[in-house]
């Protein structure tokens, strides 16, 4: 075996031991916790809720570790088993070389990685989110859903990669940062149409009517001066319970979503202070730093795909003998995320970093005490648990512990 298929295979073997022996870790320290319901919460949160999001925790984190030991088998055999070469032997006994052939090597992969995923989305929707009360979709509004998005990334995934090819050998050897303009491009485009394009195929968004809650929001934005197109409401309640809010759009198509389920819930000042959180990330440049960042990273990944495409280790030392632009860069897909996990707790602490910034700004325009028990009503509703692994916590979450993000408001709440 080739240097780098068997640096490939060590980093995919520790990193897999490294992912399940978390994961478990995981499962049993929430289990452990599950019947005390931590002192904090004690008040507001009753033993069942407590163990109910204890339970549906473990199972969600244990249905993953069986998800991913499924993953890492079939990258094994789509590498060292020879299924890459195989597909390629496909596409090039049905079509001449160029783009075609290229798109249909890259077309075979996601059909058949679309085909395996399937059965776990399905357990995932109609039994473990069943199970745990969770689940509004059903089996037609799924296959419906499946049918969209399937359509959907064919529509936008199809020409662009068919224009990474033809940039990968037309272009030179600068190929790389052509394409990565076009990439930085495509995902500005996607960001501008996304709410009013896009969103509409998979759910209903009507303007917020409630007239009390509408002038509550207006005057909150005027504080924070800020501006967007529409206050939107979305039945997020057509496919689960689970309830949230969110920003979306870029520029002039800027628009505040609210769930249906979150509107339901949450008290007026509760449902004002979650959007001051959500406020504090756009004015404190989260989203445009982790824009940047994604398209500086994309940056680097591009170069380092532009200097392997020529490298015949990097192909015959995973199982392909036939070299070419696409086979590149399905290969890079594959290769990539199994050297980047270590920077996996890297973007966790970035990203919880800002979320306390995001709950610091919401306190300074609302009371800190209405995030917290709109806070608490969203982890019993959606069955957070309240009790997370530490290291597990501190390697994958991308929001802080429920204990420490409490406390930390309970401090600003006292400051006031």
């Amino acid at each position: 075996m080739h240097t780098f298929g068997l640096i490939f295979l060590a980093a995919l073997l520790l990193t897999t031991v490294a992912r399940l022996w978390l994961a478990n870790r995981h499962a049993t320290h929430v289990l452990m916790h599950r019947n005390a319901v931590p002192a904090q919460f004690a008040d507001v949160i009753t033993l069942d809720a407590h163990q109910h999001a204890a339970d549906y925790t473990a199972t969600k984190t244990r249905f993953a570790m069986i998800d991913l030991l499924a993953g890492v088998i079939v990258t094994l055999v789509f590498t060292f088993g020879g299924g890459l070469q195989v597909l390629h032997n496909l596409s090039a006994a049905w079509f001449e070389p160029g783009i075609v052939r290229g798109l249909a090597l890259i077309g075979g992969f996601a059909a058949v990685s679309m085909l395996i995923d399937i059965p776990f989305s399905l357990y995932r929707t109609f039994v473990i989110e069943e199970r745990y009360g969770f689940n509004k979709v059903t089996v037609k509004l799924f296959w419906i859903d499946f049918i969209k998005g399937l359509a959907l990334g064919a529509a936008l995934g199809l020409p662009l990669i068919a224009t990474v090819l033809w940039l990968m050998e037309r272009m030179g050897e600068w190929w790389w940062f052509y394409a990565w303009l076009t990439w930085m491009a495509f995902n500005i485009l996607m960001l501008a149409v996304y709410p009013t394009w896009i969103a509409p195929l998979f759910n209903k968004f009507s303007p917020l009517t409630d007239a009390a809650m509408k002038e509550r929001v207006e005057r909150l934005l005027d504080r924070c001066g800020f501006k967007v197109k529409g206050l939107m409401v979305m039945d997020g309640s057509r496919r689960s319970s689970h309830g949230n809010a969110y920003f979306t759009g870029f520029g002039k198509t800027k628009r505040i979503v609210f769930f249906d389920t979150l509107l339901e819930r949450l008290e007026p000042q509760e449902v004002e202070a979650v959007l001051a959180h959500e406020l504090g990330h756009f004015k404190l440049k989260h989203v445009i730093k982790r824009i940047i960042g994604i398209f500086a990273i994309s940056l680097g990944f591009l170069w380092l795909l532009g200097w392997v495409l020529d490298k015949p280790w990097f192909y015959e030392g995973i199982g392909v003998t036939t070299p070419s632009t696409a086979m590149a860069l399905l290969l890079f897909s594959i290769v990539v995320p199994v050297f980047t996990f270590l920077f996996q707790p890297l973007s966790a602490m970035i990203s919880r970093k800002h979320e306390f910034e995001a709950d610091a700004f919401a306190a300074q325009y609302t009371p800190a005490s209405d995030l917290i028990a709109a806070l608490v009503k969203l982890y019993k509703d959606n069955a957070s648990t309240l009790t997370p692994d530490p290291l597990h916590s501190a390697v994958y979450d991308s929001h802080p512990p429920a204990t420490t993000r409490i406390a930390r408001l309970q401090q600003a709440a006292g400051a006031r």
